[in-house]
């Protein structure tokens, strides 16, 4: 209870929501799920989702230690990656508002013949390359104080973005495994990443005024 009692709740809640959000927007790897589920069934989809939690601890593992490592031999990188981040959630904003503001939405392509193995290691090929990947993990460490956090509440931090991250990809696999999905991932797409558009814009704005010494 004495650990669990020491965890700074709020900023994992907080960094477990925005990595939820940034999921629910799709990349590459949410593509890829998606797309497997279509073409390939139930069975393979979820082997694509099993994929999902190596790859975000090995991310979150190299990303965290080292920006521990980082922040403590030079504190002034702490400000510095915090207007990175601030920076790049303002671009996922416009990027995600552009593509709500589009003619119509993007389409997903069926990938059929995927076995469950071909799946679960091209999940974690598309991680492994994702440049979304890289920058979600330094939006994340702009947003939490990873030069302050001990040792078990980054392990913490990260088992927990595996885990909501394997859930939400669980969720598109069971979904999309039925034609109808796609249809109804059609008529919501838009309005999601307007909405998760503004509230990245808002939160990056956020960040550099909090910098700035304004809120």
């Amino acid at each position: 209870m004495g650990f669990l009692a020491a965890q700074p709740w709020t900023e994992l809640l907080s960094i477990w929501a925005f990595f939820a959000l940034n999921v629910l927007t799709p990349g590459p790897n949410v593509f890829n799920t998606i797309g497997i589920a279509l073409g390939s069934g139930r069975g393979p989809a979820l082997a694509a989702a099993a994929g999902v939690a190596p790859g975000v601890m090995l991310w979150g593992t190299a990303a965290t230690l080292g920006a521990a490592t980082l922040f403590a031999l030079w504190p002034a990188a702490e400000t510095a990656l915090t207007l990175l981040g601030a920076g790049l959630l303002l671009l996922f904003g416009s990027r995600y508002i552009r593509r709500a503001l589009a003619t119509g939405p993007g389409a997903v392509k069926a990938r059929a013949g995927a076995t469950p193995l071909r799946a679960f290691m091209a999940t974690l090929a598309v991680l492994a390359t994702n440049p979304k990947a890289l920058t979600t993990w330094l939006v994340i460490l702009s947003l939490f104080p990873a030069a302050q956090a001990s040792t078990g509440t980054l392990a913490l931090l990260v088992v927990g973005m595996a885990s909501v991250g394997t859930l939400m990809h669980v969720g598109y696999a069971l979904l999309f495994s039925t034609r109808a999905a796609a249809a109804v991932y059609a008529r919501a797409a838009r309005g999601v990443d307007a909405a998760v558009g503004l509230f990245f814009m808002g939160l990056g704005l956020r960040l550099i005024a909090g910098r700035a010494g304004v809120w």
